[in-house]
């Protein structure tokens, strides 16, 4: 399965991204983790040092150069056996194996046009959403940027992060109404952070598939000290949490 994650900045898309890609391994699924968010956190999320990331997909001008071309650019290019190439291992428990790309986005490839990197991004992601058996898990960037361009459109599910409050859930609202334009049907949102006995806000746009993660006591003391979320105190929680989500997103297909 592939799935996009999306959401207002700072409403915990990457930490849950992290959290799912985990336990998904964790149940013996090879996954795919990839960084396609502006801010290049969920490496670190995940337990690897900042020395340990790769280089960005999108500051890599040597590749983009010799896949996609200067002056008339190859808008098909071999992009098979770049996973493996530009991937690292991630550290965690479990039968299954997860591996890390980090994409970048396009605003942070400098001046200039940037077609020639925003090409080679797409279709690498192409590749790994539409050619690739294992689970793919995408952090967007914050908004709705990569919807706008369409670059996840081929994803099996969309998953919109918001923190309970009015624009968290418009930015979802509009994350969803982009979602559907481009026929991707299977949504669902997480509310993270409710405190405890508050109802969910209701909002319109949203998507029938609601949950919700109450704030973590263990995930604020980490952040402290550590960028890393994982092998907290509530961890049986979090893996409640990411038990439910893959059953209510798989519902949500029959």
């Amino acid at each position: 399965m592939k799935l996009a994650v999306a959401g207002k900045g700072g409403v915990g898309k990457t930490s849950i991204t992290a959290w799912l890609g985990d336990w998904l391994a964790r149940q013996g699924q090879d996954v795919w983790l990839v960084d396609a968010d502006t801010a290049l956190s969920l490496g670190q999320a995940c337990g690897l040092s900042r020395t340990e990331l790769p280089i960005p997909l999108i500051e890599r001008e040597d590749l983009v150069r010799e896949r996609i071309g200067s002056g008339m650019i190859s808008l098909n290019p071999q992009v098979d056996d770049l996973p493996e190439a530009l991937s690292v291992e991630l550290p965690g428990q479990g039968p299954g194996r997860k591996r890390l790309l980090v994409m970048g986005s396009v605003s942070r490839a400098g001046g200039g046009c940037a077609c020639a990197a925003n090409a080679l991004l797409k279709a690498l992601l192409l590749h790994l959403v539409v050619e690739r058996g294992a689970w793919v898990l995408v952090d967007l960037e914050a908004g709705v940027e990569h919807l706008g361009r369409g670059t996840v459109a081929h994803v099996d599910g969309l998953l919109m992060v918001s923190d309970p409050s009015w624009r968290g859930l418009e930015t979802a609202a509009e994350i969803r109404r982009m979602a559907v334009m481009l026929g991707l049907a299977t949504t669902a949102l997480v509310i993270n952070r409710l405190p405890a006995g508050t109802e969910p806000p209701k909002f319109p746009g949203l998507p029938e598939q609601v949950l919700t993660f109450p704030s973590l006591e263990g995930l604020s003391q980490r952040q402290l000290s550590s960028p890393s979320v994982l092998g907290l105190p509530e961890q049986a929680a979090i893996d409640g949490f990411c038990s439910r989500f893959v059953e209510t997103l798989r519902s949500g297909e029959r």
